[in-house]
């Protein structure tokens, strides 16, 4: 499995508006690429104003299928201005 990760700043105003966006660009990957598995919204617990978005793909080829047709659309539709601190592309090796 294939876990893209996105670490952001976001100011407590947008955090309500980040949130309704992350929910969308998930709504459009699980709708739009039989690759995708999940998604989840973190907040780091003992750093302020950040949070992660996280999702779980079959492959990396899922992945980069969906970023290249939907991404530009996406970011356009987003409403939250977030600044982006780091991108994580991660392989699953173990889980229970």
């Amino acid at each position: 499995m294939f876990i893209h990760a996105v670490l952001f700043e976001i100011k407590p105003g947008q955090v309500r508006d980040y949130r309704k966006d992350s929910i969308m660009w998930a709504k459009y990957a699980k709708k739009h690429s039989k690759g995708f598995i999940s998604y989840c919204t973190m907040k780091r617990a003992d750093v302020k104003n950040q949070y992660v978005s996280g999702y779980k793909w079959k492959t990396r080829n899922h992945h980069d299928e969906f970023m290249k047709k939907f991404h530009d659309s996406l970011v356009s539709k987003s409403k939250a201005r977030v600044k982006t601190l780091g991108y994580y592309n991660l392989k699953l090796l173990d889980q229970i």
